[in-house]
């Protein structure tokens, strides 16, 4: 079977607790997921979308049940690499073309691991140039090469061409799974996303037998 897909954007903190659980996932199943970074600002505009702070935001105990289900899932998996961003919203378009370039420059994943954990982990006001280019260079990563890169138009144009075909598959919101031709959205169907890859090994292992 192919690779499942996880689409995600740095801004959204249950894709860096996706982020932290896909591991196990991985585990157990023997797959390997493959990370696609998108603009979720990007997806919003596209399908008329909103964050959850602001389509609840009038809506009475509907953020604090949000908050909820936050904590029931930290526990469940037993998350302990999670402070919530002082700056949140943050501007991530600099990050997310920085993640095309990373992927360029074959230092993507020291990259995600990187940049999330200065967003959920280490909290930091990444969209503040200095503050995101000290991270990279704390990381060990190339940060003046991938600042250079983030700014070049086809990267730039290829972060747009993979958000606009997010849309185009049915995404609306992150963190977003594909498995197959399957989406699954929010941190909370990762035991869906699972099953179904267990559902196409078996299938395939029987149609082998």
């Amino acid at each position: 079977m192919t690779s499942p897909e996880f689409l995600f954007d740095f801004g959204s903190p249950n894709a860096w607790l996706s982020h932290l659980v896909l591991p196990d996932i991985e585990a157990r199943t023997g797959v390997k997921f493959s990370y696609q970074p998108v603009l979720l600002g990007g997806i919003f505009r596209a399908t008329g979308n909103r964050s959850p702070a602001e389509a609840y935001a009038n809506i009475r105990n509907k953020m604090a049940y949000e908050h909820l289900e936050m904590e029931r899932f930290i526990r469940r998996h037993g998350v302990t690499r999670f402070r919530f961003n002082p700056y949140f919203p943050v501007n991530t378009l600099q990050l997310m073309r920085g993640a095309v370039a990373a992927q360029r420059e074959d230092v993507f994943a020291p990259y995600v691991e990187a940049v999330f954990s200065a967003m959920w982990e280490h909290p930091r006001k990444m969209d503040d140039p200095e503050v995101f280019r000290a991270a990279l260079t704390d990381a060990g990563l190339p940060a003046e090469r991938l600042l250079r890169l983030a700014a070049d138009q086809d990267v730039k144009d290829e972060l747009l061409a993979k958000t606009n075909q997010a849309v185009e598959r049915g995404v609306f919101g992150i963190p977003s799974f594909f498995v197959g031709d399957e989406l699954y959205f929010g941190k909370d169907r990762l035991r869906d996303v699972e099953e179904e890859i267990l559902r196409r090994q078996n299938a395939g292992a029987g149609a082998a037998a």
